[in-house]
């Protein structure tokens, strides 16, 4: 009866139902079904309900595995899992939760034995689905259905089935998708059973601080770390500077465009970088860092220990206030190659210091100047010291 109830979005049973299913009220009411008066047209008929829609998921998830002769298992859980709406998708966390032992075990106590044959065709489907659905992740829905079952793999708490499934995946994109602190936690959960993660892309995906909380602990396995626009915060920024500090770090790149960053979380950030040994790009593009947070910056950049090879901080409102500090870390920087100064408020002042680093950063291949406050003298100059220097591109 709960299954039905799920299947057809339904909440509220009658006398009808119960006859249908063979209940008798008097047997359920303490703990599963409550009883609600209804009137209609002056007539008042007495109906029934779960206390909450999770309690009728999980009778209906612990019925498949109760009944004597399920059918095809696994057909129906496909069936539910093709569902677009998500009616299923915490019946089907409940089927995956109770096919692990731990989990069924206590419940076996009071309810009999679990039917052998159901537990194992609920984790041969769980394999089918994550094998099938890795790498399927171009669209939105490809993306859900493929966060859906790592949902499937964390409830079943089957450590084997895991690693089997996940362990040799490299790339996790769910860019564009919204994202709760459940889901961020079951990502670091399948994260944390990866031998190498080459790229995790959560651009865009509302996560937070909150969400950055639950995957901090495996961060720092992630050679590529998108995290552009998820409105992290200076907060967010030290938990990730954490991830920097980890000895086992693998963060090569590091995305953090658009998330409401201040020089607060500098320095930090800054105290990571001169530490950390695998960081050589940092985005950190339309943040509103300021003046106050690139001289922060400036001292790792200054540190020899430092890697970066590629800076991002276009539009992060830098004026001519900051370029001396800059400019007195990177004539010393061997390491930065790429660097991009575009759309802040730059003026004619800042161009005899930007021509000295360019002249004296030997490592320095691209400089980016666009959308500054320049006169096309000033411009012209900048741009002619690309025929100081074989290699070097200026972009004015």
């Amino acid at each position: 009866m709960a299954f039905t109830g799920v299947s057809k979005k339904k909440i509220v049973f009658r006398n009808g139902d119960l006859i249908k299913y063979n209940l008798q009220p008097s047997q359920f009411l303490s703990g599963f079904l409550m009883e609600l008066l209804e009137r209609d047209d002056s007539v008042q008929s007495v109906v029934y309900t779960f206390p909450h829609l999770t309690i009728q998921e999980f009778v209906a998830a612990l019925g498949q595995f109760l009944t004597p002769d399920p059918g095809d298992i696994g057909k129906l859980l496909s069936e539910a899992h093709s569902e677009e709406d998500g009616r299923f998708e915490i019946f089907l966390r409940f089927v995956a939760g109770l096919s692990s032992p731990q989990a069924a075990w206590p419940l076996e106590k009071f309810l009999g034995q679990f039917l052998h044959q159901t537990t194992c065709r609920v984790i041969d489907w769980v394999k089918e689905k994550v094998e099938g659905q890795i790498g399927n992740t171009e669209s939105e829905s490809g993306k859900r259905k493929l966060l859906n079952t790592f949902h499937y793999l964390f409830e079943s708490q089957n450590k084997t089935l895991a690693q089997k499934t996940v362990g040799s995946v490299e790339t996790l994109t769910f860019s564009q998708m919204r994202l709760t602190p459940i889901d961020c936690a079951v990502l670091s959960h399948t994260i944390g059973l990866c031998a190498t993660i080459k790229e995790l892309n959560l651009s865009n995906c509302c996560i937070q601080c909150e969400g950055l909380q639950r995957l901090r602990s495996t961060l720092h396995k992630c050679q590529e770390l998108r995290l552009g626009n998820n409105d992290l915060g200076d907060s967010g920024v030290k938990l990730l500077s954490a991830a920097l500090r980890n000895p086992d770090c693998k963060i090569q790149k590091l995305e953090l465009y658009e998330n409401n960053l201040t020089d607060l979380c500098i320095k930090d950030l800054a105290s990571a970088l001169t530490t950390n040994q695998s960081l050589i790009i940092l985005i950190l593009d339309y943040n509103e860092l300021g003046d106050e947070g690139v001289k922060l910056l400036s001292t790792a950049l200054r540190n020899p220990n430092c890697k970066i090879q590629k800076l991002d901080l276009w539009g992060v409102g830098l004026t001519d206030s900051c370029i001396e500090d800059l400019v007195s870390a990177l004539s010393t920087n061997q390491s930065l190659k790429v660097m991009y100064l575009g759309s802040n408020f730059f003026t004619d002042q800042s161009v005899p210091a930007l021509c000295h680093l360019l002249k004296t950063c030997r490592t320095l291949e691209e400089m980016w100047l666009r959308q500054n406050s320049f006169s096309p003298n000033e411009k012209e100059q900048l741009e002619s010291l690309q025929d100081f220097r074989p290699g070097l591109s200026v972009f004015v």
